[in-house]
């Protein structure tokens, strides 16, 4: 028996390996389980999330990945004088 760390409801499930996923019955969020004796849980990660840690901005392309460099044209250049 394990507790929810977002509301701590009480789960009481068996769970075989760490890393298994399960969802909270009273709150609805996913949970990771890190523990098996005692069980515990922490959230899960997102969906969404890259597992390796590596941050890649998608649709506007700000980030260029090939020479690991922000696009300057998406920046104006505040060094203009205000005069």
């Amino acid at each position: 028996m394990g507790y929810c760390p977002e509301c701590e409801a009480e789960i009481d499930e068996e769970f075989e390996d760490v890393g298994d996923i399960t969802t909270c019955p009273e709150c609805g969020v996913d949970l990771e389980v890190i523990s098996l004796d005692p069980v515990e849980f922490d959230l899960a990660p997102d969906d969404d999330e890259e597992e390796d840690g590596d941050w890649e901005e998608d649709g506007d392309g700000d980030w260029d990945e090939e020479d690991d460099d922000w696009d300057d044209d998406d920046y104006e250049d505040d060094d203009e004088d205000d005069d």
